[in-house]
C-alpha cells in the first residue's frame, strides 16, 4: 500500500493544478459550515454570558428585546423614560441591589452611559489607568474608546449635540477624562461612563452659573449697566464643570421624575428575585414599568437565529451535495482519460487490487490534504471570530 501513495503523490503533485482545484473544493465545502457553527458558538456564548450576569432589568413599558439590547448593549434608546423613583422603589424593597442607567447621549459617536459606582461593581469592571468618576463632568472611559479616540487620563472629551438648530437648548458637555477602563470584551469597552447628574446636566435639567462681575473681556460681555450684565455667546459654547462653577450647579423639578433609561437589578437570592417581579407584574400595579429577565429573552432571540440559520444549514447540504457531485464526475472523466494508463500499469504486472489502490490513495491524499487546510482555517480564524463577534455585538452602540 506504500508503493501506491508514493505513486498516487507522484501523480498528484505532477497534476498540480488540477489537484489544487479539487483542494480547494473541498475545503471551501467543509470549512464554510465550520465557520458558522463556530460564530454561532460563540455568538450565543458571548451573548448568553452578559445576560446571564444581568438577573433583571426594569425599564419603560415597551419591547422586552428592545429594553435588554438597550440595558446590555446600550443601544434601542427607549422612547419613553423610566422616572428616578423607580430606582427609590426597588431601593426600598431591599430585595435588589439597582444600578440606574441614563444612555440618551454620545460623545464623538460612542454611547455615554450616566450611572452610579455600583455599575463597575456589579459588571467587575477594573480601571487599567486613572480612577473611577467622583464629581460632576467627570467620565471613565472603555479601552475601544480610548485606543480609537487616542485618549488619555486628563484628556478632554466633548459629548456629541443632539440637535444642531436648538442652539439654546441642550449644550454639549465638555467632560474631563479621569479614568479607562481595562479591556473586558463587552460593550463596556465600547462606552463612556459619567455620573447620572452630568448626564441630567446635557439635558439641561442642571446648570451652574458663570460669575461675571470681574470680567473685563469684550468678547464675553456685551454689555453692563445698572439693570445687570449682557453676556455674550462666547460665554457658553459648551458646558465644562469647574472648580469655580461646581458651586453654582442645581437642578430645575422634582427629582423624583428626573428621567432614566433602564434600572438593572440584582437580587439577593432567588425568593426576592420572585418578589420583585411579582410586584410588577400584580395586578393593579398599572404599566408604568416592567421588569424583564434578560436571559428569557436572549434565549428565544437565539432561537430565532437558529431558525434562521437552519435555512443556511440546508443551503450548504445542497452546495455539499452539488460538490460531491462535481467531484464524481470529475473522478470519472479522469478513469476514462486514464484508461489507457491503467491498461498498461495491468500489462506491466500490476494486478488490479492494486490499480484500485492506487485511486484509493490518490483520494485519501485529496481528502487529507483538504482536511489540514480546513484544520488549519479552523485555528486561524478561531481567534478572529472572536474579535468579529465582540465588534458585531458592541459595534452596534
Amino acid at each position: 500500500m506504500s508503493h501506491a501513495f508514493f505513486l498516487a503523490a507522484r501523480y498528484l503533485a505532477f497534476h498540480r493544478w488540477k489537484t489544487a482545484l479539487i483542494v480547494v473544493c473541498l475545503t471551501l465545502t467543509g470549512f464554510v459550515p465550520i465557520l458558522l457553527w463556530l460564530v454561532l458558538d460563540e455568538f450565543d456564548q458571548r451573548i448568553a454570558a452578559r445576560a446571564e450576569r444581568t438577573p433583571l432589568v426594569i425599564g419603560p413599558p415597551g419591547s422586552g428585546v428592545d429594553l435588554t439590547l438597550h440595558a446590555l448593549y446600550f443601544t434601542s434608546r427607549p422612547k419613553d423614560p423610566l422616572p428616578t423613583r423607580e430606582l427609590k422603589r426597588v431601593t426600598e424593597s431591599q430585595l435588589a441591589q439597582p444600578v440606574p442607567l441614563h444612555c440618551h447621549f454620545t460623545a464623538r459617536g460612542f454611547p455615554i452611559v450616566g450611572t452610579t459606582i455600583d455599575y463597575f461593581d456589579v459588571r467587575q469592571l477594573a480601571v487599567e489607568q486613572g480612577r473611577l468618576f467622583v464629581t460632576l463632568g467627570e467620565c471613565v472611559v472603555g479601552s475601544e474608546v480610548a485606543r480609537e479616540l487616542r485618549l488619555q487620563v486628563a484628556d478632554k472629551l466633548m459629548s456629541d449635540r443632539e440637535n444642531l438648530v436648538d442652539i439654546a437648548g441642550q449644550y454639549p458637555l465638555r467632560m474631563t477624562v479621569v479614568g479607562i477602563l481595562a479591556r473586558s470584551g463587552t460593550a463596556d469597552d465600547r462606552a463612556v461612563f459619567t455620573d447620572l447628574k452630568s448626564s441630567w446636566m446635557m439635558l439641561g435639567l442642571g446648570h451652574g452659573h458663570d460669575d461675571l462681575r470681574d470680567e473685563t473681556d469684550p468678547h464675553k460681555v456685551l454689555a453692563r449697566d445698572s439693570r445687570g450684565i449682557v453676556a455674550s455667546a462666547a460665554v457658553l459654547p459648551y458646558l465644562e464643570i469647574t472648580p469655580e462653577l461646581m458651586s453654582t450647579v442645581h437642578f430645575h423639578g422634582d427629582p423624583d421624575e428626573f428621567p432614566i433609561s433602564a434600572i438593572l437589578a440584582f437580587p439577593r437570592d432567588e425568593k426576592s428575585a420572585t418578589l420583585l417581579i411579582g410586584r410588577y407584574e400584580a395586578p393593579g400595579q398599572g404599566k408604568s414599568a416592567q421588569v424583564i429577565v434578560p436571559q428569557k429573552v436572549i434565549r428565544e432571540l437565539m432561537k430565532l437565529v437558529f431558525q434562521v440559520t437552519q435555512l443556511f444549514h440546508a443551503n450548504m447540504l445542497l452546495v455539499a451535495i452539488s460538490t460531491a457531485c462535481l467531484l464524481g464526475l470529475v473522478i470519472a472523466l479522469s478513469m476514462r482519460l486514464r484508461a489507457n494508463e491503467m491498461e498498461t500499469m495491468f500489462r506491466m504486472g500490476c494486478s488490479r487490487s492494486m490499480i484500485f489502490n492506487l485511486q484509493a490513495a490518490e483520494m485519501i491524499l485529496v481528502f487529507a490534504l483538504a482536511a489540514i487546510f480546513i484544520g488549519a482555517l479552523v485555528w486561524l480564524t478561531k481567534g478572529w471570530v472572536g474579535q468579529v463577534i465582540e465588534r458585531l455585538i458592541v459595534g452596534a452602540t
